[in-house]
């Protein structure tokens, strides 16, 4: 990679992605998410379309204890006029690993999110097209009538479909280490559909399920500490599974792009049900259902 250039600054998008390394050392495949936002970088980097959230959120992780448990961030660079925010590529130390991206939390929308689609109500076409493409029952008589819904309504009932509102994650795609991909995960919502997935995974290699397990329960440890954590609602980040042939594994947290900072006089413990106005986003209770569910695939000892 050539021709990068230091820099500070600006604005914001997230994406939710899976990356891959198949034949080639230092490459980067996308299973899921917006396609051009990442780049491989040098000396085992990844650099990922910048976003001024997610720098904010990244400078504040490398102060806190999470550190471990993210990506080590480098700064910001240029590349053809657009900035990167530049990072470790977490496949580097793994060899042709398997990858699954888990969404965490009982909501992939900020709060804000909500009431800016409340304060300017507009019935959407599209979001009814993508609504009825998925359950042709959903719709009420009046967006049959109208043939458009509200983006309100379509963001809460998206999250219904999954694990996301019964588990407090869900799955987004995962690839083996043979390049079998799976990405058709929203209508995955039973603890019993989310298990079978993960079996087939790691191929009920149950050595690759104490590794996750292991890491998941430090994860949970750490994050019960973090002043980062407490004081960050963390809508749309996902955790990041890798392992390989050897019998490594790895979780990591990734995508801060939505991740906001609270009002210094709240804080969060992420497992209170979500009402509109606390905030309050299910990570915990997401990553204390996603340990029961690796715990019981698991032999009985």
């Amino acid at each position: 990679m050539q021709n990068f250039t230091w820099k500070n600054h600006k604005s914001c998008g997230t994406t939710s992605l899976l990356p891959m390394t198949p034949k080639k050392p230092q490459q980067w495949l996308q299973v899921v998410g917006h396609a051009g936002s990442f780049h491989v970088g040098d000396y085992g980097t990844l650099l990922k379309r910048f976003c001024e959230g997610e720098q904010q959120c990244y400078l504040r992780l490398m102060e806190d204890t999470l550190k471990p448990f993210v990506p080590a961030y480098h700064g910001i660079v240029q590349r053809d006029e657009q900035d990167y925010n530049m990072m470790d590529n977490l496949l580097t130390h793994f060899n042709t690993p398997a990858v699954m991206d888990c969404k965490m939390g009982s909501r992939t929308y900020l709060e804000r999110e909500l009431l800016l689609a409340k304060e300017r109500p507009q019935p959407r076409n599209d979001m009814y097209e993508k609504m009825v493409a998925v359950d042709p029952e959903a719709p009420t008589v009046q967006e049959r009538t109208q043939q458009a819904v509200l983006k309100t309504r379509y963001m809460q009932w998206r999250e219904t479909l999954s694990s996301t509102t019964s588990l407090g994650f869900r799955i987004e795609g995962f690839r083996k280490s043979n390049e079998e991909c799976h990405t058709n995960f929203k209508r995955t919502k039973s603890r019993d559909q989310v298990m079978a997935a993960f079996n087939n995974f790691v191929e009920s290699n149950t050595h690759i399920v104490w590794g996750y397990l292991r890491r998941l329960k430090e994860l949970r440890q750490v994050l019960e500490e973090s002043v980062f954590f407490r004081t960050h609602e963390v809508v749309g980040s996902s955790l990041l599974f890798l392992h390989d042939w050897k019998g490594r594994t790895g979780v990591w947290m990734i995508d801060f792009g939505k991740t906001a900072a609270l009002p210094a006089h709240l804080s969060l413990d992420h497992r209170t049900p979500w009402v509109e106005g606390n905030r309050e986003d299910g990570y915990l209770w997401g990553l204390d259902n996603l340990i029961d569910i690796l715990s019981n695939m698991l032999p009985l000892t």
